[in-house]
């Protein structure tokens, strides 16, 4: 396993694994999203350059548009909890516990 792929895997299962156990609000979940989206989008666009294919070239714009609707989707959820419940703090976000 090459540095760089072992980087970009990491990055990956360290944001799978805050996902995972570490939910305590909303934003912090949006955060390993965000930060798994990442990581594939470097990963992509390394693969797409080490093969010298300019067929996969559109696959990281593609999917960094991807992340970017996650992202505004998920801000917008946040906004409308906190309108709508008018706490304040984002420590009061604990819808993701089981």
């Amino acid at each position: 396993m090459t540095p760089t792929h072992f980087a970009f895997s990491s990055a990956f299962i360290l944001g799978l694994m805050g996902l995972a156990f570490h939910r305590t609000h909303l934003l912090s979940a949006l955060l390993c999203l965000e930060g798994m989206m990442l990581s594939l989008y470097i990963a992509l666009s390394v693969w797409t350059l080490q093969c010298d294919t300019t067929g996969f070239s559109a696959a990281p714009m593609l999917l960094l548009a991807f992340s970017a609707c996650e992202a505004s989707a998920g801000l917008a959820l946040l906004r409308g909890y906190s309108s709508n419940t008018r706490n304040g703090p984002p420590t009061s976000l604990n819808l993701l516990q089981c």
